[in-house]
């Protein structure tokens, strides 16, 4: 099963509108096929790995990250072709939480004769999903928001500087957090400091000029060439006012039909034409009653338009704007153990806040050391 978790990480940020998947056939204590599903529309994890048997899966076992299909959908159901295949063991990380899903395949599969085990390497293999449950429950991508800080909790000193405050092993994992994710979004100042790129420097990042390989998380050096973005990530800019430069590069570059400004009827009058130029798609989402745009709104289009999962690199304000409106499921906090002490240094979060009677406690549900750097993920509880 760890195996077929692998697998399926291989095709996050891919596979929109659905999970990513990973299996493997085996018989005997040898493998016999093993594959997952790389994007929507093409053949699912099951088939794939199926395939690769060449008819000889007979009596074997297939480990599947989750529930296989029973319904027809782009693809004829999974169930069909295990049945199809004769094998006699299925094993499955977690159930489909889709209602259309839910306990469906596992049953059509037992009812026919086939062993079914579910639950094996669960909270792993549900760590995989949760994107994808989150929005075929809520219609609302799964939200990450990442901030690299010092260990008083500054993101940029006093003169809005950041680069770098984190070492090379904790960028380089930023670069592994970007691949699997379906939109990276980001503020108006995070636009004007810095003029990020929000490309993907990670070799195999997807695309049919840059396949995805074993060695995807190999990192490009920093002088060497960024990969477009992979096939169906978005990149989204949230400026209510209009105040990020026209010339920026998520504007101007190769990739800027992948780029969405979020935007109010103010900034869209003041800049839609000039973003638009070379090809930026521009969304009016009007306004909320303190001027900023709609968040919640803004991930609803994002929903409907089937993205997943939204990877927050913006800066303390619209993180948190997002924290206080309750849109964050999880966040990826990455420390540096330096200090800068300055009460005007911009701050990690800084929305409107709560007291602490009223705080909410998050699950942590890892730490990780990159080089010298401490990385703490915590999702909702």
């Amino acid at each position: 099963m760890r195996r077929a978790i692998a697998l399926a990480r291989r095709g996050e940020g891919r596979t929109r509108p659905n999970p990513p998947v990973g299996a493997v056939v085996v018989r005997g204590g040898r493998k016999l096929g093993e594959g997952f599903h790389r994007r929507a529309g093409d053949a699912h994890a099951e088939v794939v790995a199926l395939d690769a048997c060449r008819g000889q899966a007979r009596g074997a076992s297939l480990y599947v990250t989750l529930e296989p299909c029973c319904t027809h959908g782009r693809t004829p159901p999974c169930t069909d072709r295990i049945l199809h295949e004769g094998l006699a063991r299925v094993v499955v990380g977690c159930r489909d939480e889709n209602g259309c899903h839910c306990g469906r395949g596992l049953d059509v599969l037992s009812k026919r004769g086939v062993e079914v085990v579910y639950g094996v390497c669960e909270a792993e293999a549900r760590d995989l999903t949760r994107p994808f449950f989150k929005h075929v429950t809520t219609g609302l991508p799964y939200v990450t928001v990442k901030l690299a800080m010092t260990l008083d909790g500054r993101i940029a000193d006093r003169e809005h500087r950041a680069k770098w405050i984190t070492g090379a092993a904790a960028r380089a994992e930023v670069q592994r957090l970007r691949r699997r994710a379906d939109v990276m979004l980001v503020g108006a100042g995070t636009v004007c400091a810095d003029d990020p790129s929000l490309l993907c420097r990670l070799r195999g990042a997807g695309g049919a000029n840059n396949p995805v390989r074993d060695s995807e998380t190999s990192v490009v050096p920093p002088a060497g060439p960024l990969s477009a973005p992979p096939a169906g990530l978005l990149r989204v800019v949230v400026d209510a006012s209009g105040r990020t430069p026209a010339h920026a590069q998520v504007y101007t570059d190769a990739a800027a039909a992948r780029t969405v400004v979020a935007t109010t009827q103010v900034g869209a009058a003041r800049k839609a034409a000039a973003w638009a130029l070379h090809g930026a798609q521009v969304w009016t989402l009007g306004a909320a009653d303190d001027g900023r745009v709609p968040l919640e709104l803004l991930l609803k289009r994002l929903g409907a338009a089937g993205y997943l999962h939204v990877l927050c690199e913006g800066g303390g304000h619209l993180a948190g704007a997002l924290q206080d409106a309750g849109l964050v499921d999880a966040y990826d906090l990455f420390y540096a153990p330096a200090l800068l002490g300055d009460s005007r240094a911009v701050g990690a979060l800084e929305g409107h806040g709560t007291l602490l009677a009223d705080v909410r406690r998050w699950r942590c549900v890892d730490v990780k050391r990159f080089g010298e750097d401490v990385r703490i993920r915590v999702r909702k509880a």
